[in-house]
């Protein structure tokens, strides 16, 4: 695994070679004593893994948070809204200021992404869904392509100007890009298909369905798909 590649979750637990360390993001956080923090960044950003069990709620949801569920069962309800239930698989935003209640079934484990920034979007819940209604969306740049240019989709679900946070489903054909700095800190959930990512050192990490991965803003990286892939994303752009 490369340093600014992380894998935050193998399908199937899997053991990773992924160091975390257990810390809440900030003290009112709800999910805080089950905590994995793998990165942090300048811009207000998180990324990591949660392990829950039992019952939590907010009154006003301290950060903007995605979470995608790998095990167990997580349900979160809004008042006068219908609960989301998600079962491995499925995802969500938890936007900053949202009241919430959340019931997680024993040995239920998330995979996140936050941002902690002061400001953010108007409080709510939003699914993010596999089966979203995707748009066409760019490819990347030619001068970045070994081989033909791909056809790619996108649903962007959620949007935070505020901390330049954005959370959605995208699928493209299969494609070659050449080793480059990753113009965003971003969060990969794998969804079907697998992904190689290489670092600069030649380590190439294999991203399975199923999988999640953060790959830090800055970090050369170099992406090879040879089947049709789909993934839910969480990109921020940085400041500067």
């Amino acid at each position: 695994m490369s340093s600014g590649i992380l894998l935050l979750n193998r399908a199937g637990d899997a053991p990773l070679a992924t160091p975390f360390r257990s810390a809440a993001l900030g003290e009112n956080d709800p999910f805080g004593a089950g905590r994995d923090i793998a990165w942090t960044g300048p811009d207000a950003m998180a990324a990591g893994r949660v392990n829950l069990a039992g019952a939590y709620e907010s009154a006003a949801f301290p950060h903007t948070e995605f979470v995608v569920v790998v095990s167990g069962h997580l349900r979160l309800a809004e008042p006068g809204k219908a609960a989301l239930e998600l079962s491995p698989g499925r995802a969500a935003v938890i936007a900053r200021g949202t009241v919430v209640k959340a019931e997680a079934a024993p040995g239920t484990r998330l995979v996140f992404c936050a941002a902690t920034g002061a400001f953010s979007a108007a409080p709510g819940l939003q699914e993010i869904l596999a089966d979203a209604p995707l748009s066409p969306s760019a490819a990347p740049p030619v001068e970045a392509l070994v081989g033909p240019t791909p056809q790619c989709r996108s649903f962007n679900a959620f949007t935070d100007e505020a901390t330049r946070f954005r959370a959605g489903t995208w699928d493209s054909t299969p494609y070659r890009r050449i080793l480059r700095p990753h113009r965003l800190n971003e969060l990969m959930h794998v969804v079907t298909g697998s992904i190689d990512l290489t670092g600069p050192d030649g380590t190439v990490t294999r991203v399975n369905q199923g999988d999640s991965v953060f790959v830090a803003h800055g970090a050369p990286c170099a992406w090879d798909s040879s089947v049709h892939v789909a993934k839910f994303y969480v990109v921020q752009e940085v400041a500067g």
